[in-house]
């Protein structure tokens, strides 16, 4: 049997420990029997590998079982640092601290302005993220990285914002660029419902299968898509922006400068001001709360809102054909009041499949998805087989 060249069994090698290792990042544990599985790898390749790794410090190795039966768990090595995960959210910015194995250490939130601007609020990110890492005894440079999290559509290769206007002081801005040199360690930017969507196929009820859309329903309305198990932005970051798909040709004017968008009717902003005759001056939490408790005029509004977003959401569904959709934000918390509408409004305006029917379920993580999957961004664009990867606005 023909050998190889030297070169090419290395190029194989290297190749074979970075299929364990990504395999590892993504589930945050796998036993080598599930590696095999998820890599395709023989039994004898992995556990080679795998005990390669353990002596260089990249995993370790802990005894479990797996239906009665004795096995290796093979996590990341706990030295081999944390990431951050951050969302900027249209009130509150929230950073996540976590390591490999998907163990989030540390988790801190502070309130933001209206209109925030960008120096403002990355200056307060910096300024939290080490705060945090002195917390938890940690230094900045064993932070591998940092997964920027935003409400706006972001082209990934560049970490710039893909539409003016929707984020306003944003534009323009290398945003992963400007945070990099802040705090000296690769950034990457993406949008919050995409990340939303990476944390509910990694984590959530996603996870089994290959393609999903996970809809984020809050101040805004976006939705993340998964395609053969890759996050899919579309060319330069604008694909699932549902929030600016237009719903009422005559309606108010969008951020984005169009009239009638989808956000201007069931976004938090849209829902209080349809309330104000009758309730005076609520807070988008107040709506949440009193629609969940069964007020009338509150529960009619996110009623109409789930239905809104239904219709919308069938267009997407019947353009990718996702496996399940996944719904999270604050909307979601009103449970059935939100999402009866919503399922109902896509079984309306979607073509009914037979053979392989959509299910629909409310997030698994909560309004916890868009901020682990910020963690998870940068955890999984770490390469920890080469050496360290160079400052950049950020990767889908």
């Amino acid at each position: 049997m023909s050998r190889l060249p030297a070169g090419s069994q290395t190029s194989l090698r290297e190749a074979n420990t970075a299929l364990i290792v990504n395999a590892v990042k993504q589930f945050g544990g796998l036993t080598q029997v599930e590696l095999t599985g998820a890599t395709g790898l023989s039994p004898a390749t992995v556990s080679t590998i795998v005990k390669e790794l353990t002596r260089s410090g990249v995993v370790d190795t802990r005894p479990t079982s797996r239906s009665g039966r004795r096995a290796q768990m093979v996590t990341l090595a706990r030295r081999t640092g944390l990431a951050a995960g951050v969302v900027v959210g249209d009130r509150t910015l929230r950073v996540l601290l976590g390591d490999f194995g998907h163990e989030v250490v540390a988790d801190r939130s502070m309130p933001l302005p209206p209109e925030h601007p960008m120096d403002t609020v990355l200056d307060r990110i910096a300024l939290l993220v080490v705060d945090m890492l002195e917390l938890v005894g940690s230094e900045l440079d064993e932070l591998a990285g940092i997964g920027i999290g935003l409400p706006a559509p972001v082209d990934a290769s560049t970490g710039m914002l893909s539409v003016r206007g929707i984020l306003r002081g944003w534009d323009s801005e290398h945003i992963g660029d400007v945070m990099g040199k802040r705090l000296g360690r690769p950034v990457y930017v993406q949008n919050d419902a995409n990340l939303g969507a990476l944390a509910e196929a990694t984590l959530g009820h996603a996870r089994e299968y290959a393609d999903s859309v996970y809809v984020r329903a809050s101040y805004g309305t976006g939705a993340g898509i998964m395609l053969g198990g890759r996050l899919h932005g579309g060319y330069g970051g604008t694909a699932g922006e549902i929030g600016h798909v237009q719903v009422d040709p005559l309606g108010q004017i969008c951020r984005c400068g169009r009239r009638g968008c989808l956000d201007t009717v069931v976004g938090a902003e849209a829902l209080m001001a349809s309330l104000q005759i009758s309730h005076g001056r609520l807070t988008f939490r107040d709506v949440i709360t009193r629609a969940s408790d069964g007020d009338p005029g509150c529960a009619r509004v996110v009623t109409d809102a789930g239905r809104t977003v239904g219709r919308v959401l069938a267009g997407l569904c019947q353009a990718v054909n996702p496996q399940i959709v996944t719904v999270g934000g604050e909307l979601a918390e009103c449970g059935d009041v939100f999402l009866l509408p919503l399922r109902e409004a896509l079984v309306e305006h979607a073509l009914p499949n037979q053979i392989a029917p959509m299910e629909v379920s409310p997030a698994r993580l909560g309004t916890d998805a868009e901020a682990m999957g910020a963690l998870l961004h940068a955890l999984q664009s770490t390469d920890l087989t080469g050496p360290p990867e160079p400052t950049r606005g950020g990767r889908g």
